[in-house]
């Protein structure tokens, strides 16, 4: 530990048992001259102990020394002491005082002028500051007025805002309406196409069965043919009696098919009934895809919009916040400037981006198959 922080030590414990301004710096210059042996001077004092104003140490020090020659004085004049050395000591304390009187006049004329160049200073620095003041109060006045209109703007845009979510909300049920629908019309047109693909297959099986017969009524009639001839031969007169049995079946047959084929004229009216209602539906199902796509973008139009105003007026709100930075350091008053009352800060209005921020994101509805 260096002299000067045992000093500032003692100068403490001495600071907490004396509360008197210059009987601290009396004792202070004590503990200097005696214990450390240093010469005390105004400025050490008011180095060490920083208490008071600027003439306190000056006075303290002229008073240790006072004091100080007193007591040698008393001590030289001492009735046991020869004349000779009380000469001798009366001169070297006269020397010393002198000396140590000189230093002091040199350190409080240092002091002095070290003072009158701080008061001079503060003294500028007061009319600058009362310029500045003059100045930053102008600023205040018209950034009061830019925030009246600024507050004035801010109301509308909160209303014009209120007026966008509303909007926004009712666009979202509807969409949210429109999806739903959506779903049921897939759910039909599923429905619908599961219903036709039953319809088709059991035309398809009933051709198949028709198809069969017919094959079987072929077979059955060429193997009457084929009987039909080997008998020939046997007798003339039952040639009238198979031709008209042939005759007879071939009409059956030819009856059978003009019902089957009937039939199958039936089958294709239907299906192309089914092929016509399942081709409406699909148009119905582009109609509401069309209708969900204009939404979507009046919806992805008014996003766009809010963000925009939440932008600006987050640039409002950061531009009357650096303009407020900008004026504090100079509403400060110091401290010989008399004290002028603040203007209360008016309480501004903060808005957050997550209303904006909150878009409704959709995914594309599937193709209609």
């Amino acid at each position: 530990m260096n002299i000067e922080s045992e000093i500032r030590e003692a100068i403490d414990a001495l600071r907490d048992t004396t509360a008197n301004t210059q009987e601290l710096y009396r004792e202070a210059c004590a503990l200097l001259f005696f214990r450390y042996g240093i010469t005390p001077t105004a400025n050490k004092l008011y180095h060490f102990v920083r208490k008071g104003s600027m003439s306190a140490p000056a006075e303290a020090l002229a008073r240790f020394w006072e004091e100080l020659r007193e007591k040698s004085r008393v001590r030289i004049e001492h009735p046991d002491l020869p004349d000779t050395l009380k000469a001798a000591a009366g001169e070297l304390v006269g020397r010393l005082w002198g000396e140590a009187q000189a230093a002091a006049h040199e350190n409080l004329n240092a002091f002095r002028e070290e003072a009158d160049a701080r008061v001079t200073a503060a003294d500028a620095a007061t009319l600058s500051a009362e310029r500045e003041w003059q100045v930053a109060k102008q600023q205040v006045e018209r950034l009061h007025e830019v925030l009246d209109d600024s507050s004035e703007r801010i109301l509308s845009l909160e209303r014009v805002l209120a007026a966008e979510r509303a909007e926004k909300e009712a666009l979202a049920g509807q969409l949210s309406a429109a999806r739903r629908q959506h779903q049921a019309l897939e759910a039909e047109l599923s429905a619908a196409r599961k219903d036709f693909a039953s319809e088709l297959e059991k035309q398809r099986d009933a051709m198949r069965r028709a198809e069969d017969r017919h094959e079987a009524a072929e077979k059955r009639a060429l193997l009457e043919i084929d009987r039909e001839r080997t008998t020939t031969a046997k007798a003339q007169k039952e040639l009238a009696q198979i031709r008209q049995s042939n005759a007879d079946l071939a009409q059956r047959q030819r009856d059978e098919l003009r019902a089957l084929e009937q039939e199958l004229g039936d089958v294709r009216q239907r299906l192309g009934a089914a092929e016509g209602s399942l081709i409406k539906m699909r148009e119905g199902a582009e109609q509401h895809l069309a209708q969900m796509n204009v939404m979507r973008e009046q919806l992805s139009q008014r996003t766009t919009e809010a963000a925009l105003l939440q932008r600006e007026l987050e640039l409002r709100d950061e531009k009357i916040k650096t303009m407020a930075q900008q004026m504090r350091p100079a509403r400060e008053p110091s401290d010989a400037s008399p004290s002028r009352p603040k203007p209360k800060p008016r309480r501004q209005k903060s808005f957050s981006s997550d209303a904006v921020a909150g878009a409704v994101t959709t995914t594309p509805p599937p193709k209609a198959r």
